[in-house]
């Protein structure tokens, strides 16, 4: 007799867009259109191969909202648009 729960098995996984998750395709898209406006395609998707392993390699094993993270923590606060959270520089908060 069939179970009459169905239960998604992949509920967890990261959005794609292809093959590659949303910061892997920013980390490849931005090497190869730099290639292609400078006309130099060969050169960019070359540079684009190499960014997508960085990033591959770097993630391995840690949460995938990673680079986010890194992102806020280390660059200026502007870049991610974050209004609601206080800036990375602030180590002690009152409360």
């Amino acid at each position: 007799m069939k179970d009459p729960y169905i239960i998604p098995r992949r509920l967890d996984d990261p959005e794609l867009i292809g093959f590659w998750t949303i910061d892997e395709f920013a980390g490849m898209i931005i090497p190869f259109t730099w290639g292609i406006l400078s006309q130099h395609i060969l050169i960019g998707i070359i540079v684009a191969f190499g960014a997508w392993f960085a990033l591959r390699k770097a993630k391995a094993g840690r949460a995938s909202s990673w680079v986010a993270h890194a992102v806020y923590w280390y660059l200026p606060a502007g870049i991610l648009g974050l209004k609601a959270t206080p800036p990375s520089h602030c180590r002690l908060l009152a409360g």
